[in-house]
């Protein structure tokens, strides 16, 4: 007997087949077009971890990790920006504070996009955005070297550290407003596309009820922790992308010496995720995650070496793939991360 496949990984697959993989490539030097994120607000992908009472489909983990793989696959770029929308959601569906009446069922039902900008937080001790109240609410101050998304989010979810050591989240409109200002997007050696800015931040005040969350630091960082040590979907995606390209280019041989080693990472790392207690076994997480590194480093440079001379044209896939696999490296890495990393790479 065969089991029929979720319901959103038929329509993850729908969108990466007919819209996102065959403009992957015009996206790359373009940047990601409203379109592609309208259509993804339509087929419900934006609430899959949702409450359904919100309009969203309270999905499996397993599920959202699979949508998540198949979307980075067919065109990175694409999902790096819907990516950032489901932790805002996530974090909704858990608070008890006003906003998330607000917020929540918008969001769900992909009636907003929503990006983050709470990376920086992860520097502690150091303090980049700093947190006051101030006026019946709170103010920022500082600067969030990354934002991904300006222009195409309509809210993000914004974090800061108190003089107590508290990490406070509250949401706030995607836009220049006073108090908060944006570079010109960031030219990168890979998902440009994706329209990541800095922001300045200089006494912009929120009120009270666009807070969603404060914390404890060692709270959060506990609770973080595990997010960056586990091995993430889109390491697979463009992996098994990679492998497609090899069969494309006569190599199937080639490919299947991959993909068996990258099913059993894959199975591992994704049982390891639903590990009842998330910040036990993070040695075993690192260990799986570098060896996912590798196994997408290697599938995709062997994909460039397949196509040859033709693998260099800006319109070629498998330099495309390599490129993101390298974004892939550093996104949203932590000290410990790139610690394993390179540790694990100095003994090849």
């Amino acid at each position: 007997m065969t089991t029929a496949p979720h319901p959103l990984l038929t329509t993850a697959r729908a969108l990466a087949d007919g819209l996102l993989a065959p403009h992957a490539a015009r996206v790359d030097q373009e940047g990601v077009p409203a379109g592609h994120l309208d259509a993804i607000r339509r087929s419900g992908l934006l609430g899959m971890s949702a409450p359904r009472e919100y309009g969203g489909a309270d999905a499996p983990e397993a599920v959202a990790r699979e949508v998540q793989e198949i979307l980075a696959g067919a065109c990175c770029s694409t999902w790096f920006v819907q990516t950032q929308h489901h932790t805002p959601v996530r974090m909704l569906a858990r608070s008890a504070l006003p906003v998330r009446e607000r917020l929540l069922g918008p969001l769900a039902r992909g009636e907003l996009l929503a990006g983050i900008a709470y990376a920086h937080v992860r520097a502690f001790p150091r303090v980049p955005v700093r947190v006051t109240a101030e006026r019946g609410g709170v103010r920022f101050d500082g600067r969030v070297p990354w934002y991904t998304g300006w222009g195409l989010n309509d809210v993000m979810l914004l974090a800061g550290v108190t003089e107590a050591d508290e990490v406070v989240f509250a949401f706030t409109e995607a836009r220049e407003q006073p108090g908060l200002r944006a570079s010109e997007p960031m030219r990168l050696a890979a998902l440009t596309a994706a329209r990541t800015v800095s922001l300045e931040l200089d006494g912009l005040w929120l009120p009270e009820d666009a807070v969603v969350l404060r914390t404890p630091q060692e709270e959060f960082a506990l609770v973080d922790r595990p997010r960056n040590t586990n091995a993430s979907p889109a390491v697979f995606g463009v992996a098994y992308a990679a492998l497609r390209v090899l069969e494309e280019a006569g190599e199937p041989e080639t490919a299947a010496s991959f993909r068996g080693r990258l099913d059993e990472v894959r199975g591992q790392a994704y049982t390891l995720a639903e590990h009842p207690v998330p910040h036990e076994r993070v040695a075993e997480r690192l260990a799986l995650k570098t060896r996912s590194y590798d196994l997408m480093r290697a599938a995709t440079t062997a994909a460039v070496v397949a196509g040859g001379g033709r693998a260099m044209a800006l319109d070629g896939t498998a330099q495309r793939l390599f490129r993101e696999g390298m974004f892939l490296l550093v996104q949203g890495q932590t000290t410990e991360v790139r610690r394993a990393h390179l540790d694990a790479l100095a003994q090849v």
